[in-house]
């Protein structure tokens, strides 16, 4: 089986990538713009006769694409998760029709959900801000797209290698970063934290993508991939500090002009999200194997070694 992974190199894809090749008889092939990619393609900037020519070298039995921005100006975010889903569906449809398309979506795309309930596929989409309504057009273009394609719509990932643009790894940044660990003066000056995520191990998404990918049979447009429970973000924030031994504590500062209170504002706007995972059970046999504290666990132990001097926002 030969499997095109696109946006390998970044946090999901690596994950991905490192889980498909140890399938038994697969060849995975790693497409993107860095020298050593093995198919040359530029998702958010290719036209989609050349991203067709590419694709029909490569000759995928299925397309795992990763490839996203979570950061950046709003033309950025549209024109990698907007309009590079778009152009490789385009590109699909000429060049590969009969290959599975398994598409990385975004929990953000529901929006600010309802304290107390999880959203189902079926559930309203709208999204609070860019990111959220440029991956909400990346799975638009992808469900419309007549190909034999899925999107994992993904919640808040946790585990090794979380980079620094987001909530977990940044933290952890943070605590590496600390003096003192021990020390019961030492304090970490954080953002919002009170909102509420839906985490879901970077492991199990890798091992979604696995079954999607294998799965006999069509499946549906959409599957949520999440931990299917709404945990506090401080919450997750207490436990990296309990895995660094951090004994100080923990400041939201709130809107104190040295970057404290940066993402407060996206917090009050969505401060509930939690996914319904039970489609992804009846259609994957899929479930969450590790817990959050396996997760955080994982991400100390790979945890960055260089401190990042700034405020941190919730996810």
């Amino acid at each position: 089986m030969r499997i095109l992974v696109l946006g390998a190199g970044g946090y999901l894809g690596g994950h991905v990538t490192e889980r498909l090749r140890a399938l038994p008889g697969a060849r995975v092939l790693v497409g993107g713009r860095s020298p050593g990619a093995d198919v040359a393609v530029d998702l958010a900037a290719d036209r989609p006769y050349l991203l067709a020519g590419a694709l029909a070298k490569a000759a995928p039995d299925a397309v795992v694409n990763c490839a996203g921005a979570t950061g950046g100006d709003a033309v950025t975010l549209a024109e990698v998760n907007a309009r590079g889903p778009a152009a490789l569906c385009a590109a699909l449809r000429e060049a590969a029709p009969g290959a599975r398309l398994v598409h990385l979506g975004s929990a953000a795309e529901y929006g600010p959900g309802a304290p107390g309930l999880r959203v189902a596929e079926s559930g309203p989409c709208a999204p609070a801000g860019p990111y959220g309504a440029t991956k909400l057009a990346g799975t638009v273009a992808v469900t419309a797209s007549g190909l034999d394609a899925v999107v994992l719509r993904v919640g808040n990932p946790v585990g090794a290698g979380a980079p620094a643009t987001g909530l977990p790894g940044r933290v952890a940044a943070l605590l590496a970063g600390a003096a003192d660990p021990g020390d019961p003066e030492g304090e970490l000056r954080l953002g919002d934290l009170s909102a509420y995520r839906d985490f879901v191990d970077v492991r199990d998404v890798a091992r979604a993508v696995e079954l999607a990918v294998t799965a006999p049979g069509p499946l549906p447009p959409v599957l949520n991939v999440g931990g299917g429970e709404a945990v506090p973000v401080r919450e997750l924030v207490r436990r990296l500090a309990d895995a660094a031994g951090f004994r100080g504590r923990i400041v939201e500062a709130g809107g104190d002009g040295n970057g404290g209170g940066v993402g407060s504002e996206r917090s009050a706007r969505v401060s509930w999200q939690c996914s319904d995972i039970t489609a992804a059970a009846a259609a994957l046999g899929w479930s969450p194997a590790h817990s959050l504290d396996a997760s955080v666990a994982a991400l100390w132990e790979a945890r960055p070694r260089s401190f990042v001097p700034d405020g941190v926002a919730a996810p």
